[in-house]
């Protein structure tokens, strides 16, 4: 490596971090030689050449994400910033995590449907009961509801992160509503055009198939097993932050784009109106959340769901994807749980690891962590996106104290966890190759089989030294390349 090169990476040198491209002398990890290799070579002009190119596209497809801030009159739609270094997984490496991500949803697989109907695991003492049905996800209308082929959960997105030492752990499952596909999809579709020499010496596995698995695992919900099922994807509507992806996923998979008053119930079914009059509809992909699905069933002034949905559901009529209730098992302190669900329902130990975490609601654990907060992560347990959370070694005193206060006051609505020392991969940042933290969210598909999207999404905390992640706290993202040789 030239000294020009090695001096371009020297932020890397001084911190204790896992990277993904270098190792701690600076040389190139064998499988991110062609890639660094490209990218080294580039002339300023060429660079920022390519990132307007991007730009371009982006604006031109919509790749929005609409950002909500309290500081803000008005919701900020922007594209979604994109990093076109891509992340690079070997096959031994991606395989690990496809064996561990396949284990983790079926045992919450598990969990869930035993949750509305047995609840062996609360009455064999390996789950406390209070922190089911205390749980803001729990759906006591679910119990005893059976769903098609025994899925709750159809699409799920599972969180990962590397430490210091190259280990994935498991930050975080989202089995309620998953976002991010159309950003795996339009980074990869981004990636081949502007870089299609080095996209296609690289051997990444394929990405397309993953589509058409995701319409036959909806297609696989459909009553009394009907062939040609009509499936609807149920949107809040184009004012919601990720309706883009929502046209997006449609599109791609043939599926109708409907809102809540695109559809009406009669005689306990489900009916899309449309110029041919009436057609029933048999799987209904909602990215909108439980309690706006149904304004009989759960609250009572949602203007976008569909009054009766539960009815038909409950008769069989309809599927809904993924299933009402399942957020019981993506809550922060449930999260807590897996492994324990894994032993429990597989009988195996797990192949990936939690992040260790402290559940408030026990004394001895709130005592460390009020002790300790300015060390750790404390995260609401009902809440995503990156929202209400505290990064202790960030945080200023008023702010960990403001913390300490609300977790003395309702302990049971947080939890804890060890600060990691998140991975981090190159980003290209004013004609230059700097590093930022990243994440991976891994998509897996439940239907007949079970299915791992090769690679997902990894997203980038775009702010120096920051650690939060998420498209709705202004992160970015990559295209993620898993090799197959």
């Amino acid at each position: 490596m030239s000294m020009a090169i090695q001096s371009q990476f020297n932020p890397y040198d001084s911190q204790s971090f896992y990277d993904e491209m270098f190792e701690k002398d600076l040389t190139v990890r064998p499988h991110y030689e062609g890639v660094h290799r490209t990218f080294a070579r580039m002339k300023p002009p060429e660079i920022a050449a390519r990132q307007a190119a991007m730009q371009k596209r982006m604006l031109e497809e919509g790749i929005t994400f609409t950002l909500y801030s309290p500081n803000q009159s008005e919701p900020l739609e922007r594209t979604i910033p994109f990093d076109y270094i891509p992340r690079i997984i070997p096959k031994h490496e991606w395989e690990s995590i496809e064996r561990g991500m396949k284990q983790r949803v079926k045992a919450l697989n598990a969990f869930i449907r035993d949750i509305y109907f047995e609840q062996r695991i609360v009455k064999d003492g390996v789950i406390p009961r209070q922190m089911i049905v205390s749980n803001k996800y729990f759906r006591p209308e679910m119990a005893g509801l059976q769903v098609p082929r025994d899925v709750y959960m159809t699409a799920s997105g599972i969180d990962l992160i590397r430490d210091e030492k190259g280990r994935y752990y498991v930050l975080e499952d989202n089995l309620r509503t998953p976002s991010g596909f159309s950003y795996l999809y339009k980074g990869r579709s981004l990636m081949s055009e502007l870089f299609p020499e080095l996209y296609l010496s690289s051997r990444v596995a394929d990405i397309e198939r993953s589509l058409n698995v995701f319409l036959s695992s909806l297609r696989s919900l459909a009553p009394s097993g009907k062939a040609n099922p009509l499936i609807v994807l149920l949107t809040p509507g184009a004012y919601n932050s990720a309706y883009f992806e929502h046209a997006f996923l449609a599109q791609q998979m043939g599926i109708h784009l409907v809102e809540g008053r695109d559809l009406v119930y009669k005689d306990h079914k489900i009916f899309l109106r449309d110029l041919r009059g009436l057609r029933q509809v048999d799987v209904i992909y909602r990215r909108l959340d439980d309690e706006f699905l149904d304004p009989i069933a759960f609250q009572s002034d949602s203007l976008l769901g569909v009054p009766g949905l539960m009815n038909a559901y409950r008769a069989g009529n309809v599927a809904i994807a993924n299933a009402p209730g399942t957020g019981v098992a993506d809550d922060k302190a449930v999260y807590a749980y897996v492994p324990d669900m894994i032993r429990y329902y597989l009988g195996e130990e797990p192949i990936l690891h939690n992040v260790p975490t402290y559940i408030l609601a026990r004394k001895e654990d709130r005592e460390y962590a009020l002790d300790n907060l300015e060390q750790l992560v404390v995260k609401e347990t009902s809440l995503s996106g990156g929202y209400g959370m505290l990064i202790g070694p960030a945080a200023a005193s008023k702010e960990i104290a403001a913390f300490a206060d609300a977790i003395r006051h309702d302990p049971a609505r947080y939890i804890a966890q060890t600060t990691m020392k998140l991975s981090r991969a190159p980003v290209m940042m004013g004609g230059a190759m700097t590093p930022r933290h990243i994440d991976l969210r891994a998509f897996i598909l439940m239907g007949a089989d079970t299915h791992v999207i090769p690679g997902g999404l990894t997203r980038v905390a775009l702010q120096e030294g920051s650690l939060v992640v998420n498209s709705s706290q202004g992160g970015g993202v990559k295209d993620t390349w898993v090799l197959n040789r």
